[in-house]
Order: structure tokens, then C-alpha cells, then sequence
């Protein structure tokens, strides 16, 4: 299984990380449960810069990233997540920090977080939020949502079944990704959003519904569902990314 892969690859990447990593400079932190909760009317929208990815081999070469994400911040993104996983994404976690000094809204890191340095490395590097995926942590979800917190870091926790739901809701984290990726197969159903939201917005949490958007007309059909959507592939494979933003936005 793929994502069996990429945690190996994780595991390898996170024994060169140090100890402690130094306080960022001039850390100016942005909310992005504030962002989505606090948009009016256009959709919200966290635009995904992704270079690549295992079920679409390269997505889009030579990527500046602070023109990019100052492209995406002007198409009216509620935030931007950065994919920082090297080997299958074509990432790195220095790409956060020439996305945060490039905009103000809030910037999340999308990685494969199974170590508690990555989470100081998150900070360090700038990011305001990083994802933790349930499937990963499991049992150990809730100690990393509180160390996100205890860091001045938001949580984003990613699930893909209703399991994965309760043990995000036994956490803290305000904000629930639902991911219409199956990563054991890669394909996509967007039915599981629908399925899975109400119990989470019944608890008061925000819904992200995550993977499978490529038009206007799947904003419009999940719209009832989620609070926001996370966009990377659609956005990033098109010719004008900042149009297709706004497409998204505006549905």
C-alpha cells in the first residue's frame, strides 16, 4: 500500500531531524479556523501547492513558490497548504518559508507528521497549521493535536471513516478534514464527505472537505456538507491557476 511506503520513507527523513530546532524569526501567526470561520459568502477555500503526487505522477514543474502562493492569495484563498513530503510529492519544508514570507493568510503544512520534532520543525519552519492524519497517528492522535496547541500551532486532523471520525472528536482540534481519497486504493468518492460530516458539525467542529474537486458544479455539491474545501490538484494542474481558484471561490 502506498501510504505503507511513504511512512517508511517518513520514519528514514524523521531520524535525521535534531532534538530542538530554534524559535522562527518574527513569527506572525495566522489563524486559519478564524479564516474559514470568518468568510462571508465567496466559498472557503485552502489552495494546496502540490508539485506532485503518487496516484498523478508530476502535477506542474518548476513552481516558484512565493509566486505561486501570491497568486493563489490574491485568487481569495482562505489559506494555503503546503505539501513538504520530498519523495512523493516533490516537497520540501523549506517551501514554507518562502510561502509565509510571500503572503499573510494562513499557511498550512501537509505532511506525514509521526514524530514530535516534526511538529517543532513546523513551527520553525513558520507554518500556522499542520495536518495530522488519523489513519497514521491513531491512538496517538490526541497528544499530538495538544502538542500542536501547546507549540501556538493549529491542528488540522484528516480522517477517512467514521472510526477515524470518533477519535478525531475525542481530540481537542476544531478542524476535521474528510478526505475523499481512499489512500489504500487512491480513488476518490466524494460521497464521503456527505456521509461523514454531520456528526462533526453536529459537535461544533469545522468540516474541510479534502481531494476530488474539479469543478465548480462538486463545490456546489458538497457545499451543504463542508465549511471549506482543500484544493491542490484541480488548481495546481491548470493552465491559469489563479482562474480555476476563482472558479472554485466564486461557485
Amino acid at each position: 500500500m502506498i501510504l505503507d511506503e511513504i511512512i517508511e520513507r517518513t520514519k528514514k527523513r524523521v531520524e535525521k531531524l535534531p532534538v530542538t530546532f530554534p524559535e522562527p524569526d518574527s513569527f506572525r501567526h495566522a489563524s486559519l479556523e478564524a479564516a474559514i470561520r470568518s468568510a462571508q459568502k465567496k466559498n472557503p477555500v485552502i489552495a494546496e501547492i502540490k508539485c506532485a503526487s503518487p496516484s498523478g505522477g508530476v502535477i506542474r514543474r518548476n513552481v516558484d513558490m512565493a509566486m505561486m502562493a501570491g497568486v493563489l492569495a490574491d485568487g481569495g484563498c482562505v489559506g494555503i497548504s503546503v505539501l513538504t513530503e520530498p519523495y512523493f510529492f516533490g516537497g520540501s519544508g523549506t517551501d514554507i518559508a518562502r510561502v509565509k514570507e510571500a503572503v499573510s493568510v494562513p499557511v498550512l503544512r501537509k505532511d506525514f507528521v509521526i514524530d514530535m520534532r516534526q511538529i517543532a520543525e513546523t513551527k520553525a519552519l513558520g507554518a500556522d497549521a499542520v495536518l495530522l492524519i488519523a489513519a497514521v497517528l491513531k491512538d496517538r492522535l490526541p497528544v499530538f493535536v495538544d502538542a500542536v496547541y501547546d507549540a501556538g500551532l493549529e491542528p488540522l486532523v484528516e480522517t477517512h471513516n467514521a472510526g477515524e471520525i470518533e477519535l478525531a472528536l475525542a481530540t481537542k482540534t476544531q478542524m476535521i478534514g474528510i478526505n475523499n481519497r481512499d489512500l489504500s486504493t487512491m480513488t476518490i468518492d466524494r460521497s464521503t464527505t456527505r456521509n461523514l460530516s454531520e456528526k462533526v458539525r453536529s459537535a461544533g467542529r469545522l468540516v474541510i472537505s479534502e481531494s476530488g474537486m474539479r469543478s465548480a458544479d462538486d463545490i456546489r455539491e458538497l457545499r451543504p456538507y463542508c465549511d471549506a474545501f482543500l484544493i491542490g490538484s484541480s488548481i495546481m494542474a491548470d493552465k491559469r491557476p489563479d482562474k480555476k481558484l476563482e472558479e472554485f471561490v466564486c461557485a
